[in-house]
């Protein structure tokens, strides 16, 4: 393990030597929780928290990040415990673990200050970043007296009339480039605090079969999470779906026409029966719908579930999705119209300010939840390190 990883560490409550967390940080509420599940076992059937927990009888820090990653935050062991509030014991997974996974966006991050910068203020540093980047574009396409229509002759639907193809590629693809590096390391200062092993086939095949169909927002029995109340609902399961499918669709149009301007010269702007055009529509459409679903869904949230101070970075990351979306789709609708200038700006810059603030919110989790999946799935495989010995 790296210095600067165990310094992270030990900032977080613990040693990555195994010392337990200190009283003072999520890290030891975790360890608190787990101690008495760990006594428990009445939702040992939940989801791979439980059966993951149960091979440990003690919960550093590492581990205690690893435990909040594997949990996907569906409320059934909340809505299901007896040492829940009001009781003494004040068992609260769901809000434990959340708590740790906010410090774990934030000591992974690279560079850490732009972590701890967004984990404060995501929905304010989300919105601001993105009118403010389409201002920058706006005041751009206003220099060239097309920020309304054309001042010479209409636009015709091309973009790359307002923003020539170059200029976007070397504005994007820093943007894109610091993302994945950020993100590519913030995920390998995890994963290497878990000292997970090497992954087989089997393993990595069963990682990917669950991160794909979300298993564990099923709540344990496949009826999905409590949200509101102690009622099931696939509410939650199916508006991640429609985000992270939709998120999919819109990437795989982009790199399609990128396909198609490079390798084949066909440029843009595309007719709407073109594949890259039905993929961005389908994409922004359930996006829209996806993002706006889980934000109502959120506010409907009880108020034990999840950690209060996540919520700024949540909604920051969603309003994006959404505006990101609806921008697209609004582009593509409006493409002929005067509006194309002012539409592409907003959409530009809501697009970079998402990209920018990617390895530090909501989407940095679903990659550091493929990887507690994948060590869960790597762990269960191999013989427990508690088994009793015989003489």
């Amino acid at each position: 393990m790296t210095p600067p990883l165990q310094a992270l560490l030990r900032e977080a409550g613990a040693l990555a030597d195994g010392a337990p967390a200190t009283a003072a940080t999520p890290e030891a509420e975790v360890a608190r929780v787990l101690q008495i599940c760990n006594a428990c076992r009445y939702c040992e059937g939940f989801c791979a928290v439980f059966p993951a927990m149960t091979r440990r009888l003690a919960f550093p820090a590492a581990d205690a990040h690893y435990l909040a990653n594997l949990c996907h935050h569906c409320g059934a062991c909340l809505h299901a415990c007896q040492y829940a509030p009001p009781h003494e014991f004040a068992v609260n997974v769901p809000r434990a673990m959340a708590q740790v996974r906010r410090r774990t966006y934030t000591l992974h991050a690279w560079p850490r200050a732009f972590g701890a910068a967004y984990a404060r203020n995501g929905l304010v540093v989300a919105l601001a970043l993105a009118l403010a980047l389409a201002f920058f574009l706006a005041l751009g396409a206003a220099r060239q007296g097309s920020l309304w229509g054309a001042a010479q002759a209409p636009l015709g639907g091309d973009f790359y009339r307002v923003f020539p193809h170059n200029l976007m590629v070397s504005l994007f693809a820093p943007v894109f480039g610091f993302a994945m590096l950020a993100l590519g390391i913030g995920v390998a200062r995890f994963w290497r605090a878990q000292t997970p092993g090497a992954p087989t086939p089997a393993a990595a095949a069963e990682a990917a079969h669950d991160v794909l169909r979300l298993k564990y927002l099923g709540g344990g029995h496949g009826d999905g999470c409590n949200n509101a109340d102690d009622a099931f609902s696939p509410a939650r399961r199916r508006a991640h779906h429609l985000v992270f499918y939709g998120f999919m669709l819109c990437f795989a149009a982009t790199a399609l026409g990128t396909l198609y301007h490079y390798a084949f010269g066909w440029v843009a702007p595309y007719g709407y029966t073109a594949w890259p055009k039905l993929l961005g529509i389908a994409g922004g459409s359930m996006l829209a719908a996806g993002s706006a679903w889980l934000w109502r869904l959120q506010a409907q949230r009880h108020p034990l579930q999840g950690d209060p101070a996540q919520k700024p970075m949540d909604r920051g990351f969603i309003a994006l999705l959404f505006l990101a979306a609806v921008s697209g789709l609004a582009l593509t609708a409006w493409r002929a119209t005067p509006a194309l200038a002012l539409l592409l700006s907003l959409h530009l810059g809501v697009v970079m300010a998402l990209f920018v603030t990617l390895p530090y919110g909501k989407f940095a989790h679903g990659l550091y939840r493929a990887a507690a999946l994948l060590k869960w799935a790597i762990e269960k495989r191999r013989p427990s390190t508690l088994a009793l010995k015989e003489d």
